[in-house]
């Protein structure tokens, strides 16, 4: 089976090593440090042979070239994003492929945070990896697309299995949820998840990753074309709901 291996980075990014251990191949997904990626893989004794990034952002790709220089991998980037990206040997776009050995992950266009925002999605292992796409019990900032491209892009993430292993880069999870109970106050489940959040923070524990099936309950933004969170919050469609939302959090203190 695949193995991950999660740990913290920068302030609040998480860095994660994906690893088969039959091909002996590692992909870093994402580079926002490229010294701890290069010390825990070291660690772990495994052999970088690609980094997949997911968006341009410089706490996503600004360690390509010193863990490039150093590993002499392949670096995968989204395609529109390309151009921003430090190193790019390959770009995929929307239903492309990626391997690691035996393992094929799709690309998914998550577009909205960045216009070229991407999506690994690994189906037979049951695991995504999201970037600033989608976060627990929220989603990324809209710093470059539109509500409709967003909308569009977490719902191809809402289609995949609802036992898919979300893992997305920010341990963000405590701030989104106090918004998430702003948003869908009546909300059980959010309720029940937001106390156990509370709790996992406490211990330090992470809140990442999630899986999707907790996520369709309890994220607001996932949540934008159901009929409560319209007439809560309006909008005469899911993507004029979903930009309602997103102004709302944007200002949310």
């Amino acid at each position: 089976m695949l193995e991950v291996h999660q740990f913290p980075c920068l302030s609040d990014n998480y860095g994660f090593l994906l690893h088969d251990p039959a091909s002996g191949e590692t992909a870093c997904i994402d580079t926002p440090d490229a010294d701890a990626y290069l010390r825990e893989a070291a660690a772990k004794n495994w052999r970088i042979t690609a980094i997949w990034n997911t968006h341009w952002h410089p706490d996503h790709a600004g360690g390509n070239e010193a863990i490039k220089a150093a590993a002499h991998c392949e670096v995968i980037a989204p395609a529109v994003d390309a151009p921003k990206i430090a190193g790019v040997d390959r770009t995929v776009k929307n239903g492309d492929t990626v391997q690691l050995g035996a393992w094929t992950a799709k690309v998914i266009d998550v577009g909205g945070h960045t216009m070229g925002h991407i999506a690994y999605h690994l189906p037979q292992a049951g695991m995504a990896f999201v970037g600033d796409s989608l976060f627990a019990l929220g989603c990324g900032r809209m710093f470059e697309g539109s509500a409709p491209q967003f909308w569009a892009s977490l719902s191809r993430l809402k289609a995949l299995p609802p036992e898919t292993t979300l893992y997305c880069a920010h341990e963000y999870t405590q701030a989104n949820a106090r918004f998430a109970l702003h948003a869908d106050p009546d909300n059980i489940e959010l309720q029940i998840y937001a106390r156990e959040v509370d709790t996992r923070r406490a211990r330090g524990e992470p809140t990442v990753p999630t899986q999707l099936e907790r996520e369709l309950a309890t994220n607001p933004f996932l949540r934008a074309d159901e009929e409560y969170m319209r007439d809560r919050w309006g909008g005469a469609d899911p993507a004029e709901t979903f930009a309602r939302l997103r102004a709302a959090k944007d200002g949310f203190r």
